[in-house]
């Protein structure tokens, strides 16, 4: 059995108070995903508005995910060490001003530095989040409602394409950032109206089985050297992932890699890291299932990207049209999330994974077989089996996480969780982006230059089937995570 024996006890707290945590953190997870789909359907708009190249276009999506993923440890650290609900609430008043400031952007570089500001809130977010929900609820409902907190996700990002498309062609691609403003402000409202803390904040149970005393006299600090480095490491590999082939790039990923030395010494050495690594080195179920997260988001974060530049460059279809297509997979995931959630609550979550891992990679190889007569009925049946699979893998394998932690590391878990997410998301647009550069080049994405996005389309999703594959491996391997 992972879980340890000497947990603490869950947080007291009233069925209302239940509901608020999971409301208010519902609502703010729709948030992110909603934005990140909606822009991708209006990237070729933005594109055409600016005379952007792809390559820059791409680093519109990346550029939030790397400052979320280089902050979302930090961030998780310091929920443990000083309260979830403050740093929750923080991240939904920063992203809220982001996306407000977005909507004015004239070019895009400041999109672009929009993009960083959203990424810390979306990290203050994403590092609290799931943290709060496993906090207050028992483990014979936490499958539920983690189940409801990723099918949140996943509408938002089924509602993107299609909003997103109906918005951007009615009234253009800024009113997307705008309209999310009022939502932010609900969000903001639920968040800050919770009472859970008040001499009862929702911290680590850190140094258990010290007496109060000894606690003061040896007070835990965030380790701001190893968080440093970690951000340094983060940015130097991803940067440097989509320069290559330049020369720089290998200079980048070489200073990470270095980086990345440098860190895990900080970290083993520091009596209080940033991230624990003991966590990783002892718990087989936690370090398998953030590997298997990482090769999923890996593969099959760039999925919309990809299929939004081919159904509108190779097929034509307006942002609208593209946008009704692409809803179909995440429509999928939203309505199976909560079903898989609860299943993983009765039947290991490694079967219940790696099935929808298995399934994945079935129809990432699907797509490697795309042409431009290729009906658009077997494009949208795949996506709906492919939303099926994420489903299937996502909430078991975010509750096999959080449940084989001690409460005193749910925000480090949540932030290392939400890490290997991140990453993987940027790897997933990196390894599109470095295809684009080699087969394309970074030029404007006019008619000559279909049949070249089409083989980098072909080569990216051989890439991510392959990825999937041995993830289905790493989700096996786990082990069992109740007795």
């Amino acid at each position: 059995m992972v879980h340890p024996k000497n947990a603490p006890p869950m947080l007291t707290c009233t069925p209302l108070e239940q509901k608020c945590v999971l409301l208010a953190a519902t609502l703010a997870s729709f948030l992110s995903p909603y934005i990140a789909s909606s822009v991708n359907i209006a990237l070729p708009l933005i594109g055409k508005e600016f005379a952007s190249d792809t390559v820059l276009l791409g680093w519109i999506p990346t550029t939030y995910l790397l400052t979320s993923a280089v902050l979302l440890i930090p961030f998780g650290r310091l929920a443990d060490l000083y309260g979830m609900r403050k740093i929750f609430i923080s991240g939904i008043g920063i992203y809220t001003l982001a996306a407000g400031f977005s909507g004015f952007a004239n070019s895009v570089s400041m999109l672009i530095a929009c993009q960083i500001l959203a990424g810390v809130g979306g990290a203050m977010i994403y590092a609290t989040a799931v943290a709060l929900l496993t906090a207050v609820f028992p483990g014979n409902e936490r499958g539920r409602v983690l189940g409801i907190n990723v099918s949140a996700v996943y509408i938002g990002l089924s509602a993107g394409p299609f909003l997103g498309g109906i918005i951007a062609q009615a009234f253009g691609w800024r009113s997307i950032y705008l309209s999310i403003v009022p939502l932010g402000f609900v969000a903001l409202f639920l968040s800050a109206s919770l009472k859970l803390e008040k001499g009862n904040e929702i911290k680590s149970s850190r140094n258990n089985n010290k007496s109060g005393a000894e606690q003061k006299e040896q007070p835990e600090k965030f380790d701001s050297l190893g968080a440093f480095i970690y951000g340094c490491m983060l940015f130097s590999l991803i940067y440097g992932l989509s320069l290559i082939p330049k020369r720089a790039g290998a200079y980048l990923l070489g200073i990470g890699f270095v980086a990345f030395l440098g860190f895990l010494r900080q970290e083993l050495k520091t009596p209080s890291p940033v991230l624990n690594l003991q966590l990783f080195k002892e718990n087989q179920t936690y370090s398998l299932s953030n590997l298997a997260a990482l090769i999923n988001y890996s593969a099959t974060a760039a999925v919309s990207f990809l299929l939004s530049l081919y159904l509108q460059y190779n097929r034509g279809l307006s942002p609208l049209e593209a946008g009704s297509v692409l809803v179909a997979q995440p429509v999928v995931m939203a309505l199976f999330s909560p079903f898989a959630g609860r299943l993983s609550d009765k039947v290991e979550p490694r079967i219940v994974a790696s099935t929808g891992m298995g399934l994945a990679a079935f129809c990432l190889f699907i797509f490697t077989f795309l042409t431009e007569e290729t009906p658009i009925k077997d494009i949208t049946l795949v996506l709906m089996v492919l939303g099926l699979g994420f489903a299937l893998f996502s909430s078991p394998n975010t509750n096999a996480i959080m449940s084989s932690v001690e409460r005193k590391y749910y925000g480090i878990a949540s932030g290392t969780m939400g890490t290997m997410r991140l990453i993987g998301q940027m790897l997933s647009m990196g390894l599109s982006m470095m295809i684009f550069s080699i087969i394309i080049g970074r030029v404007e994405l006019t008619p000559e230059y279909h049949v070249e996005l089409l083989t980098s389309v072909h080569t990216a999703f051989s890439l991510f089937a392959f990825l999937c594959f041995i993830g289905i491996f790493a989700s096996l391997g786990r082990g069992r995570v109740r007795a």
